[in-house]
């Protein structure tokens, strides 16, 4: 299989999400713009959650530039990484609706979590796949960032439990770490 037919169905899989995502945004019932107090935990929830899918997705498509061929493996791997990232637009909105409360930001750094393993886990599989001359770990190498990325998550689900605002905390921290695309990939995909 060419990776054109899985970029695809995940491009339109991360597009949906997001759709999903803006159509919990309820338009206020007032007309002046205190009615929009109520929604801005709701509203910044919203920005994390784009954010971090526009990231994957940006970084999806970096990934696959290297990929010459989908196996099996990489399908199912790709199917992990989905199934985590359809859970963004539900704990997105539970966090939003419950801003300060522990369960709900927890969640959500568990469903980060779990996205990150995968698509680590969907990395590992690409690079298993290509063998020993492998182009995808000449470029990430020993990823210290996607481990310090992973280790930031788990640290998030106690630390909504302990104060909401710390976790949100590292969520933005992990954003803006990964807010560029890998420079390492993109290099090898020019060759």
């Amino acid at each position: 299989m060419t990776r054109t037919r899985l970029e695809a169905f995940s491009d339109g899989v991360i597009a949906i999400l997001i759709t999903i995502m803006v159509l919990e945004l309820k338009a206020p019932h007032g007309q002046d713009w205190r009615a929009l107090e109520p929604l801005v935990p709701t509203f910044l929830s919203y920005v994390l959650s784009f954010v971090y899918l526009g990231i994957y997705w940006s970084n999806h498509h970096h990934l696959f530039q290297v990929v010459p061929r989908v196996t099996g493996g990489i399908l199912l791997a790709n199917l992990h990484l989905l199934f985590w990232l359809s859970l963004v637009p539900f704990v997105t909105a539970w966090m939003g609706e419950n801003h300060n409360a522990p369960g709900p930001t927890a969640a959500y750094g568990a469903v980060m979590l779990a996205a990150a393993l995968s698509f680590t886990l969907l990395t590992m599989t690409i690079v298993r796949t290509q063998g020993a001359h492998s182009p995808l770990k000449a470029a990430v190498g020993r990823d210290r960032k996607s481990q310090v990325s992973l280790l930031l998550y788990a640290l998030s689900i106690p630390a909504a439990f302990v104060n909401q605002w710390i976790a949100d905390a590292i969520f933005v921290l992990v954003a803006c770490a990964w807010l560029l695309p890998d420079r390492r990939i993109e290099a090898v995909a020019s060759e």
